[in-house]
């Protein structure tokens, strides 16, 4: 805002009230709930800022922390105040943009031809500094009281709830979760996309999470705190589900039940991507794949998603598989591929319940460094690898005996496991391969930015032949029985396809043509901040068989920047790869005109010039 403008032209009336000895809510343009240790506070959200003509009454001398549950301005509109009095704001991890980005919010947000219709409009009009982010499943510890950060999308995509005990009391800051019995506070903040119903599907999930919770008081946003809240929490539930169903015709998230394969394979088709629990006799569990909790959760926290984050992940089934089918625990998890819609899961996996990652050995790097390829699908959160396996290489896992191989097509970065599971023969293919109804031959995709070569797929459906199953587990949808005559017919539909590629495509050049990352620079996003020297690689890879290739490239960086060598030189050999290093530095006194922008690479490929075919990001460190 201009200097000399106004931030608000009104206040709320009102005072204070008691829950408790150390727990006191006021009515603003939210419920602004403030808990007290001796003369200190955190504050549950902040409203217009008016609490803080209030604390000395309290005999609070000092607040903390303000904690916010979500970005909506009746939270958060006084959060100037706050700053002006260096008072520290921890707002939810995934909407952390929509308060220290805000104006860039602003910039970039569509208004014309308007279908993501998603309340974020309710966003402040300026910049608010964060302190901390407020992470699922994490705990935010305040002199000796603890809050749980439970994951609560509905009201809005990145909610929160702040689970702590109070004068020995669970309390829980619900946001605006729901208002009171059997009611929200609005609809129009539950419809993401255009005539849909999103946030109530969401919110009737997060409420079921929330009550096994347990709380005993319930403090929303808008309404009154609500004692014993199990039954109000059930009534919006019920409410929720039934205007779910009217609207949408469909089952909400809760409702999901999984598939009993057989006594061992339990199956969940309903999630955004299919994964699969082998469950031992001794009761540990193997994950194929676990990504989020459903289709429609997926999409629109993707669509949520800040340029730089990672997509957010809600924890789902567990409960389920430990309750119904004899699961005691998660032992280990492996990705059928790299693709983050089935392993969005993985990193909660490891932080939260204890599990290994296990996994085919080309995945390792797109894990353990997310930033280093631009490639469909990444996940933005880098996890470490616990094992790795070769292609064809065999183990055993309890009582299974597994065969794991590489299965290129859908993406390079993809296993085809097979086990034999109460007498069924299975393959795990992840996105490989689904059944064509109607058709003589299973159904496949082609996404170019996934590092496909002209024989991927044919590499993928020779190994099923080879190995013949008698059933795919698929990423998507229900498994299915194959047969040799089938994956047969499959294999011949992809001769036609490869033969496609060769009749479109310059001679000697098809898969330069398919692979729009031959040539790169490693990593492709890249994180620096002035005064910092990093090294980088040029990488590239000689797709012609008969003769070897060489490469110059040269870095195009800002003026400024010193890069070392001027000129990479590689000398790749036929079918080879081949990199190089090359040190970038950034002066001191650097400054960027916007914190993320690109660099290019120009390339001579034997003595001609292609140009600036390959780029890369670059992201100024800001925590310098």
């Amino acid at each position: 805002m201009a200097a000399g403008g106004r931030e608000d032209r009104f206040a709320p009336a009102g005072k204070p009230r008691k829950l408790t000895e150390n727990l006191f809510v006021f009515e603003d343009t939210c419920n602004v709930y403030v808990v007290r240790d001796a003369d200190h506070a955190v504050l549950i959200d902040f409203g217009s800022g008016k609490i803080l003509d209030y604390l000395s009454d309290m005999g609070i001398r000092s607040v903390d922390y303000i904690l916010h549950t979500h970005h909506h301005r009746d939270q958060c509109q006084g959060d100037f105040k706050a700053v002006a009095r260096r008072i520290p704001i921890a707002v939810p991890a995934h909407e952390t943009h929509l308060f220290a980005d805000a104006e860039n919010f602003w910039r970039n947000r569509r208004v014309f031809h308007l279908y993501y219709v998603r309340n974020d409009f309710n966003t402040l009009t300026r910049n608010i500094p964060v302190a901390k982010r407020l992470t699922d499943y994490s705990t935010f510890r305040w002199r000796k009281t603890d809050f749980f950060i439970l994951p609560t999308p509905g009201h809005t995509l990145g909610s929160i709830t702040l689970l702590a005990t109070v004068d020995g009391r669970r309390v829980a800051f619900s946001g605006d979760l729901m208002h009171s019995p059997g009611k929200i506070q609005t609809l129009y903040d539950t419809q993401i996309n255009y005539a849909g119903a999103e946030g109530i599907n969401f919110g009737h999930y997060s409420l079921a999470r929330l009550r096994e919770q347990r709380p005993a008081l319930l403090c929303p946003s808008h309404g009154d705190p609500l004692e014993n809240p199990d039954e109000a929490i059930s009534l919006t539930m019920r409410n929720l589900e039934a205007y779910f169903r009217f609207q949408n015709g469909g089952e909400p998230i809760e409702t999901f039940r999984p598939t009993v394969v057989s006594p061992h394979l339990i199956a969940h088709h309903l999630t955004e991507s299919s994964f699969y629990a082998i469950v031992s006799d001794s009761g540990k569990a193997m994950f194929i794949d676990y990504g989020s909790a459903s289709q429609m959760m997926f999409s629109r926290m993707l669509d949520a998603t800040a340029t730089t984050d990672r997509i957010r992940f809600v924890e789902h089934s567990i409960p389920t598989l430990k309750r119904e089918y004899g699961v005691k625990r998660v032992d280990v998890a492996m990705p059928s591929h790299m693709h983050d819609d089935h392993m969005n899961g993985f990193p909660h996996l490891k932080r939260h319940h204890g599990t290994k990652i296990w996994c085919l050995d080309n995945m390792v790097e797109i894990f353990e460094n997310p930033r280093g390829h631009n490639l469909g699908c990444t996940l933005g959160e880098a996890f470490q690898v616990d094992r790795t396996f070769r292609h064809g290489e065999r183990f055993r896992w309890e009582e299974f005996e597994f065969e794991i191989t590489h299965s290129p097509g859908h993406t390079n970065y993809q296993m085809a496991l097979f086990v034999t599971i109460d007498g069924n023969r299975v393959a795990f293919t992840g996105d490989a391969f689904f059944p064509n109804p109607g058709g003589t031959a299973l159904r496949h995709n082609l996404i170019f930015r996934n590092d496909v070569q002209n024989d991927s797929h044919l590499r993928s459906i020779r190994n099923l032949i080879e190995h013949e199953p008698t059933m795919i587990a698929p990423g998507h949808g229900r498994p299915y029985p194959v047969d040799r005559s089938l994956l047969l017919a499959t294999e011949e539909r992809l001769r036609k396809q490869q033969q496609l590629f060769h009749d479109l495509l310059p001679e000697g050049e098809v898969d330069f043509g398919m692979d729009p990352s031959w040539v790169k620079i490693y990593p492709y996003q890249i994180l620096i901040g002035p005064g910092e020297r990093q090294k980088l690689e040029i990488r590239a890879r000689n797709y012609k068989r008969g003769e070897a290739m060489k490469l110059e490239v040269a870095l195009v960086t800002p003026e400024g920047w010193r890069v070392e060598p001027d000129v990479v030189t590689l000398e790749i050999p036929p079918g080879g790869r081949r990199s190089r290093s090359v040190q970038v530095s950034v002066p001191g006194d650097w400054k960027a005109a916007l914190p993320r922008f690109a660099i290019a690479a120009d390339v001579m490929r034997d003595g001609r010039y292609l140009g600036q075919i390959t780029e890369a990001i670059v992201e100024m460190r800001q925590d310098r």
